[in-house]
């Protein structure tokens, strides 16, 4: 899917604040309250709710509320049926398209993004004179309250693909609490893949000018999160797409120190991939969809990481597209027999960790792969995939 940005007639003085929304009938009439209550009386705004048709009603309750309050003080709220979940990107874009104001904010809907940060991205707009202002976790002042370990692992994996892999300076790319002027979209064609708009925009429109300002994520109270593994799929998918996307306008490297160095931030960025997939399936067949021992569940997480790490690796980081069977073979097994080297040394780390210092399961996890990828990109560069191991 494609999506150009067809913009409609814009209001330099006002802000349109984008809020997508499915299954939130239970924070959406105060997020709109509160954004009014936040607003400075000298801004212009208006809030355009897109419900993806939610089963809870969340856009009946907007459409009732609308019908007793429309206006105040200058703050106008709207909203968008759609027929469908057809995700978050696209619910947001169909936002923008609808928008007025040529300043566009983009928010969640359950407390997440306080709206009091608001007239700090407005704001930060005008006095830095810059394109675009991201609401960030992870600079100087920002944090984020209640989150699990592993939510918050996930998130960083994200983060160092995006900016690793796509080559994204910011330090929180995938913040969804931004603010940008409207007219940086021209000439874009989204794929509206995933639920990370933002990244998309980072990564397609070079030159724009980028400020981040902390703020504290907080963790809903209301409802439940949407981050499941189907999103984790589409982030990939974007990924994928935004890399080639990236590789199509990239000229030849020519500088050794620099190939060297860019194939293996890909080699690491598929082994941040592989642990994804390594941790989540030990996980769930240690306790989730079944309660196999955990080091017989740690080598399954080991075996489908390894296969996808290969794959990935071969098209990827070193651009080998021929899958002739007696070459693919042969490499495959160089790769599973220096993946395995880390291997054991990944599962003798696991057992020493929860046996002898009865460390948590998860966090030995953690530790024992990524000291077992210490080398692999050495050994697979030279041996594997036979290149010069600096080039």
């Amino acid at each position: 899917m494609s999506e150009s940005m067809d913009m409609v007639a814009q209001d330099n003085n006002q802000v349109s604040i984008i809020i997508p929304t499915y299954n939130e009938s239970r924070n959406i009439i105060q997020i709109l309250k509160s954004i009014g209550e936040n607003l400075p009386k000298n801004i212009s705004a208006e809030a355009i709710v897109v419900d993806d048709n939610s089963p809870d009603s969340t856009g009946k309750i907007v459409d009732e509320y609308l019908k007793n309050v429309k206006k105040i003080a200058g703050y106008t709220m709207d909203i968008i049926h759609r027929t469908s979940k057809s995700g978050l990107s696209s619910a947001i874009l169909s936002g923008i398209q609808r928008a007025k104001g040529d300043t566009i904010v983009v928010m969640d809907s359950d407390f997440s993004h306080p709206p009091q940060i608001i007239p700090k991205l407005i704001e930060s707009l005008k006095n830095y004179q810059c394109d675009m202002v991201i609401a960030s976790r992870y600079i100087k002042g920002g944090k984020i309250n209640g989150w699990t370990l592993k939510r918050k692992i996930m998130s960083k994996i994200a983060t160092l693909i995006a900016k690793k892999g796509l080559g994204v300076k910011t330090k929180d790319p995938m913040s969804g609490f931004f603010a940008f002027k409207k007219n940086i979209l021209k000439g874009i064609n989204f794929d509206a893949i995933g639920y990370k708009i933002l990244l998309e925009i980072l990564v397609k429109k070079s030159g724009i000018v980028v400020k981040e300002i902390p703020y504290t994520f907080e963790n809903r109270n209301l409802g439940s999160s949407k981050l499941d593994s189907s999103t984790v799929i589409d982030y990939f998918k974007s990924a994928w797409k935004l890399y080639k996307f990236g590789k199509s306008k990239e000229k030849e490297e020519k500088r050794s120190s620099v190939k060297f160095l860019s194939k293996a931030a890909r080699f690491y960025t598929v082994g941040l991939s592989g642990f994804v997939v390594n941790y989540f399936i030990a996980l769930l067949l240690a306790g989730g969809i079944s309660d196999l021992w955990y080091l017989h569940a740690n080598l399954v997480g080991i075996v489908v990481s390894i296969t996808t790490n290969f794959l990935l690796n071969k098209t990827w980081t070193f651009d080998d597209r021929d899958f002739a069977a007696k070459k693919t073979i042969k490499q495959y097994g160089k790769f599973v027999t220096f993946s395995s080297l880390g291997a054991l040394v990944q599962l003798g780390m696991v057992f020493y960790l929860v046996d002898q210092y009865q460390l948590g399961y998860p966090i030995a996890l953690v530790l024992a792969v990524l000291s077992a990828a210490f080398g692999n990109y050495i050994l697979n560069k030279k041996f594997t995939f036979k290149e010069k191991v600096w080039g």
